[in-house]
């Protein structure tokens, strides 16, 4: 009998020890709370003085410092969006003519038979055309004008880039990537790449700009920089240029190939464009456009053994400012952001379509090179060509 009582005892010990399993849930009491020390992390901000109820920590002290470089907290995106595309639409179809020239035949038939009314000479030769017809003599465009022309080029492909359209003026600098390029962590080139690449047509807002190293560097976001050399900016202005009386005008930047429109005195529109290679610069200065067209051939030569000779036909949307320079759409290059015009300032067709459609005869044209590598000598300037 004691041996039962004993082992009776001994299980109910057990059973009420705490944490043994009954098969009833435990209710274990509540522990003491631990004793607070040190201070919460601020919500993630900019932080100028450090508050008194919080650490402004990781994140806050990245985006403190970006705000101290010029970089906002958030980074809004630009007030821009993109014109109708439908704006690169044009009534023609161009044909790049062999350099070499070719005959000209006031029919088909006279084509057929070879018996040529004119030639176009050699060069850089584009026609338009509004047919083309294959015999058993190869091809023949008919061109716009009637006549025709044997079939001995490439058909031109028009580019189709367009600039942005803006609902306010930015507060900061913006602009377009020109060509592949890395962005590094510090306006070095011995400094970490971020691991971003930015590509043609790319558009970058600018926050700083600083001198390293013998280059420029543009800050592109928060620890990233890109040399200057792959952007071409607009940095907005707040005022029209000296000598602008009105509050519309076209602002053309040759150092950095872009255009800015302004009405209102606010941004309206920008774009990246093709001025006057050297020697055949675009005229700095301030011009009023003075003819306008919504297509024109052009033609000419520079060259005293006219080298350089080029026919250009339907050009479009063409506005006259200085003399034989002009704006307007270029369908035979896409090169914008590089010098590549004989004067002109040459615009991708949608650009130009729009900008025609803004312009007015008398609109100012400001043309200015704020790194005055482009003379103002006017004995070193002709009257100009596309």
């Amino acid at each position: 009998m004691r041996i039962i009582t004993f082992s009776l005892s001994l299980l109910l010990v057990i059973v009420n020890m705490p944490g043994v399993a009954t098969g009833r849930t435990q209710v274990l009491s509540e522990p003491d709370p631990e004793p607070a020390s040190g201070s919460v992390v601020c919500v993630p901000g900019i932080y100028d003085i450090a508050p008194d109820d919080c650490q402004p920590l990781g994140p806050s002290i990245v985006l403190t410092r970006a705000a101290s470089e010029g970089v906002p907290y958030p980074i809004l995106p630009l007030p821009a969006y993109s014109p109708d595309p439908a704006l690169n639409y044009l009534p023609y179809q161009y044909f790049r003519v062999n350099e070499a020239g070719t005959p000209v035949f006031p029919s088909l038939e006279d084509g057929l038979d070879n018996q040529p009314s004119q030639y176009i000479d050699p060069g850089f030769l584009y026609v338009s055309y509004q047919a083309l017809v294959d015999t058993e003599q190869g091809g023949f465009y008919q061109l716009r004008s009637g006549a025709w022309i044997r079939a001995e080029g490439a058909r031109a492909a028009v580019p189709t880039f367009q600039g942005l359209l803006f609902s306010s003026t930015p507060d900061n600098s913006f602009g377009w990537v020109l060509g592949e390029a890395n962005s590094y962590t510090t306006p070095s080139y011995n400094s970490p790449k971020t691991g971003n690449t930015w590509y043609r047509y790319n558009v970058v807002q600018v926050f700083a700009i600083q001198e390293a190293e013998g280059t420029t560097w543009l800050m592109v976001g928060p620890d990233e920089w890109l040399d200057y050399r792959y952007v071409a900016r607009v940095d907005p202005r707040t005022s029209p240029p000296e000598g602008v009386d009105a509050s519309r005008w076209i602002d053309v930047n040759l150092d950095e190939q872009t255009l800015a429109v302004y009405q209102d005195n606010e941004l309206v529109f920008a774009t990246v464009i093709a001025s006057g290679v050297e020697t055949l610069w675009t005229r700095p200065g301030l011009f009023q456009i003075y003819e306008m067209k919504d297509a024109e051939t052009m033609s000419g030569a520079t060259a005293a053994d006219r080298s350089d000779y080029y026919y250009l036909e339907d050009v479009p949307w063409t506005m006259y400012f200085d003399e034989r320079r002009a704006l307007h759409g270029a369908y035979w290059h896409n090169l914008f952001g590089y010098p590549r015009s004989h004067g002109c300032v040459n615009m991708s067709v949608g650009d130009s379509h729009w900008l025609f459609d803004w312009a007015n005869i008398g609109d100012y044209v400001y043309v200015y090179d704020p790194s005055g590598r482009t003379p103002t000598d006017p004995s070193l300037y002709g009257s100009g060509a596309p």
